[in-house]
């Protein structure tokens, strides 16, 4: 297993490669997880909304599981582990434990009739007892479901296996402040998502790093260390940067990240599983003008410095 996650950097979501009939391809997986670890980040989430996870089978999510942590290292490797079931739920967090992940994501699931009650037991089941952490993911437009600050220290102050929050609730900056204010016993790291659209923001909020699966994390990387050294021009100046970047890779479906991890070399193919839509030619073409005015001339195959 993995060293223990300290949820605070850059923790990249990772894709999950498919061939031209929709199959795996494990050996794009393990080299995007190499890269990753090359690279330096913090840790890596893998069968997330990125990871199209909603379009796998569970006997697909061990073979990633275990390509992912064999490929790993010593870097920390978090598994997606959400399901509308929790005993399903707290099925698949047994099984990425016993195949040497050194955490869970998890979200809740909508059901007919909302309750922070029923939310909170269904982390409480889940989470305990479990040999590894804990993220709770807050997502609300892919859940469905609002989790207040309340109920959020909640988990964090009586679950001891809820070890990160993951915010993801708009707006996330008032968030974040919110549960770094609430969180008056104990406290956990808050990472934010969203393709660090409102990074600067989160950052500036008490934001411990990023969990998201923006195809360019040397940047994110670069706003982390800025900011971990009050350099908030330079956060500023770095996010600026990347921001149309950030914005056109934001759109709905997974297949515009999955172009750029294969112009960068990391997966042979953008393939995204159906029912997903892949990439059409004039969104590739637009795509291509923003990576140019974001990194002329860059060797997208390479590690760059921002």
């Amino acid at each position: 297993m993995a060293q223990p996650p300290a949820f605070e950097g850059v923790y990249p979501i990772l894709a999950t490669p498919f061939d031209d009939r929709e199959g795996l391809d494990v050996e794009s997986f393990q080299r995007l997880v190499r890269f990753m670890a090359e690279i330096g980040v913090d840790g890596i989430t893998i069968l997330g909304v990125l990871g199209e996870s909603n379009r796998l089978l569970d006997s697909e999510r061990e073979i990633l599981i275990r390509a992912a942590v064999a490929a790993a290292g010593s870097l920390p490797v978090v598994v997606g582990a959400s399901h509308s079931g929790t005993a399903a739920c707290r099925e698949l967090c047994q099984m990425a434990a016993s195949l040497g992940a050194s955490a869970v994501m998890v979200a809740p699931s909508a059901e007919p009739v909302p309750s922070e009650e029923r939310v909170y037991q269904f982390y409480r089941r889940v989470a305990g007892g479990l040999p590894i952490p804990v993220v709770v993911q807050d997502h609300p437009a892919s859940t469905q479901v609002h989790m207040s600050v309340a109920l959020l220290t909640r988990l964090v102050k009586e679950i001891a296996e809820v070890a990160c929050i993951k915010e993801e609730a708009l707006p996330t900056p008032p968030r974040i402040r919110a549960l770094i204010s609430a969180m008056t016993g104990r406290r956990v790291p808050i990472l934010t998502g969203l393709g660090a659209l409102y990074g600067l923001f989160d950052l500036e909020a008490g934001s411990s790093g990023f969990n998201t699966g923006f195809a360019f994390p040397e940047a994110l990387m670069a706003m982390v260390v800025a900011a971990r050294e009050g350099n908030w021009v330079r956060v500023r100046e770095v996010y600026q940067r990347f921001l149309p970047l950030i914005v056109f890779e934001q759109q709905p479906g997974v297949a515009i990240r999955k172009e750029i991890l294969r112009l960068r070399g990391l997966i042979a193919g953008s393939k995204v599983r159906h029912p997903g839509a892949d990439l059409d030619p004039a969104a590739a073409r637009q795509l291509a003008g923003a990576i140019e005015a974001a990194l002329p001339g860059a060797d997208l195959r390479r590690r760059f410095t921002v």
